[in-house]
């Protein structure tokens, strides 16, 4: 029997439809460990502009499944390769509309340093491995993105 609570590891990786409370997240990762001194996030939040385009909204697609599997070797690699404490990673999928989050991602640790480089790697990892692809509406019609910025 695992002295893991039920769910706590499945709760700090997800790709949901419905949108998150940052401070319930962040209340999350703090649960995680005493020792976490220092906290980094990165929250993506859907713009009206996308390369000098208007932007009406965003939907979001994923590959169920391995999304999720993506999502959680970045965790696993952040916690081994930067010493941090915890990591959540959150992205949401379906429409989306301007000013909405879409992408939250919180790394704890003993210090800031690490945080901050396990945040910004883990995001940009994200966008590289992760089977999520972004339509964006807008008034000339949708256009797929297909780079990952």
């Amino acid at each position: 029997m695992s002295d893991v609570q039920p769910h706590s590891d499945e709760m700090l990786v997800r790709v949901q439809r419905e949108n998150f409370s940052i401070d319930q997240e962040l209340e999350r990762v703090k649960r995680r460990s005493k020792r976490i001194g220092g906290i980094a996030t990165f929250l993506g939040i859907a713009r009206d502009r996308s390369k000098g385009r208007d932007v009406d909204s965003i939907t979001f697609e994923h590959y169920a499944g391995m999304a999720e599997k993506k999502l959680r070797e970045i965790r696993e690699r952040a916690l081994k390769d930067f010493g941090i404490l915890e990591l959540l990673i959150i992205h949401r999928y379906g429409e989306i509309t301007i000013g909405e989050n879409i992408v939250l991602i919180i790394a704890g640790a003993e210090h800031r340093a690490e945080a901050f480089q396990a945040c910004k790697w883990a995001i940009d990892e994200l966008k590289q491995i992760t089977p999520i692809w972004k339509l964006e509406h807008t008034p000339e019609g949708e256009v797929w993105v297909e780079e990952h910025p």
